[in-house]
């Protein structure tokens, strides 16, 4: 009985969806014929050697360990044009900037050993220093922009409450006076 009503509810659906299709059907579950005539531009006598990517395999892992050294310092020309962009004002902007900065060359340094830990060979040693060279570049620029900023303690004055701030040699302005 509860097989009629099946069969029922499969019809009404046919006849209220004349789109659909019943893929549970064994006209859909044949196998295509292979008799067909192979696709334009195959050709089955040419078949790509794997010998002569396994030979290209250690030169393509040694360039992405140089693309992965070497990110660091591809970042120093555009995180200095950032830094310029944001200006030496004390706001958000430029302090996220700085923070970011800090935050991004210190993770990386305390994660280098994750980040070559699949790398081996001659040049590894070499790919870990230039990474971490370009990391401490990046820290170098941060703590450039916060001596520009004014954040860095640099005189006594910042230090010690009796010592006088540093007096100014030189003032310049700008604008008409009135």
């Amino acid at each position: 009985m509860s097989g009629n009503k099946v069969a029922l509810r499969s019809k009404e659906l046919q006849a209220v969806h004349r789109w659909t299709l019943d893929l549970t059907s064994k006209r859909f579950q044949e196998k295509p014929p292979s008799n067909l005539d192979d696709p334009v531009g195959y050709r089955p006598g040419c078949v790509s050697d794997s010998s002569a990517s396994q030979e290209s395999k250690p030169d393509i892992i040694v360039k992405k360990s140089w693309d992965v050294a070497l990110g660091p310092l591809k970042q120093i020309p555009m995180n200095f044009f950032i830094m310029w962009m944001a200006g030496n004002s004390i706001s958000i902007f430029p302090i996220m900037m700085v923070g970011m900065m800090f935050i991004k060359p210190i993770q990386a340094l305390i994660a280098i050993q994750q980040t070559f830990k699949m790398i081996e060979g001659r040049n590894a040693f070499i790919q870990r220093f230039v990474y971490f060279l370009g990391n401490i570049v990046g820290v170098g620029l941060a703590m450039y922009k916060c001596q520009n900023m004014g954040l860095l303690p640099t005189h006594a004055s910042d230090w010690l409450a009796f010592m006088e701030p540093q007096r100014r040699l030189e003032w310049s302005g700008g604008g008409m006076a009135f």
